[in-house]
């Protein structure tokens, strides 16, 4: 008996520095929003025959989902940055050249007083790029709880218990040709929102008059925000490849385009093997 109560002992005392260790390695200074593997997967894609002017006047959230109760009655489930988000995908890609359209008052506006100064010369202020892309769409679902699971065992009042919880967001992203208003490519992507919790305790009588009590654990929950962000960027990469198989828009050099390894994995995500090898084979 007292050597499983010294064995419990050690195993919390050992959790607690590990908990300790956990906060040492926290960075309170402010640092660039993380990267994904979308988002590399962005980067890498094959370089275009010519960049297309894309606008992007909303990307919202139209789920209309609220945070539950007793989080909060005001707060939305998701973020409601998804044009900064979009605006910064497309910029990141060599595909896409965002023009503002958001903020499009405040940009007249600025210039209506750069006209000012000009004393009434407008021809030494260029005119606004128009689009050649309308970017639409939207973050069109947040579900909760799809998946939920756990584990625990406990022996002479000492245990661990483990549980988890997957949320999905799905976000839609179309490109509308302006001149004909023909869609030219929707994708529709999800990504999974994760949750964990992994708790360790004992709670022992050593004799009747002394209690051991002991608990560690940990909850870590993955960031809506940058769930968000990934789930646009792979949006954004889909909506490449689709529109490279449909010939909507075109690879700078297709010899080598084709062979681009991040194209064919999202070519292989939405078309067969074979479908994929006999376009690859034509170029």
């Amino acid at each position: 008996m007292n050597k499983i109560i010294i064995s419990a002992l050690v195993v919390m005392l050992s959790a607690c520095s590990s908990v300790d260790e956990e906060f040492e390695n926290i960075d309170a200074t402010t640092s660039l929003m993380p990267k994904s593997e979308t988002y590399y997967d962005l980067i890498s894609l094959p370089i275009p025959q010519g960049a297309m002017v894309a606008a992007v006047y909303d990307f919202r959230d139209q789920t209309g989902q609220y945070k539950p109760i007793p989080s909060s009655n005001f707060s939305t489930a998701v973020p409601q940055s998804g044009t900064a988000f979009l605006a910064q995908s497309l910029n990141d890609s060599s595909w896409f050249i965002p023009v503002e359209r958001e903020g499009l008052q405040n940009l007249l506006t600025e210039r209506k007083i750069v006209r000012a100064g000009l004393k009434g010369d407008a021809s030494k202020l260029p005119q606004l790029n128009s689009a050649q892309v309308l970017m639409e769409g939207g973050i069109v679902a947040y579900d909760t709880n799809i998946k939920t699971g756990g584990a625990g065992a406990r022996y002479l009042g000492i245990g661990a218990s483990g549980q988890y919880r997957v949320d999905s967001i799905t976000v839609n992203l179309r490109a509308v040709d302006i001149r004909t208003g023909r869609l030219l490519s929707s994708v529709t992507t999800t990504k999974s929102v994760i949750s964990k919790e992994i708790t360790a305790g004992v709670f022992k009588f050593i004799d009747a008059q002394e209690l051991l009590e002991a608990e560690a654990g940990y909850t870590s929950n993955e960031p809506v925000s940058l769930c968000v962000a990934s789930a646009i960027e792979s949006a954004v990469v889909h909506l490449i490849a689709d529109g490279i198989w449909k010939g909507a828009w075109s690879l700078g050099d297709s010899a080598t385009g084709m062979q681009n390894e991040t194209l064919q994995k999202y070519w292989l995500e939405a078309h067969s093997e074979a479908r994929v090898s006999e376009r690859i084979k034509r170029g």
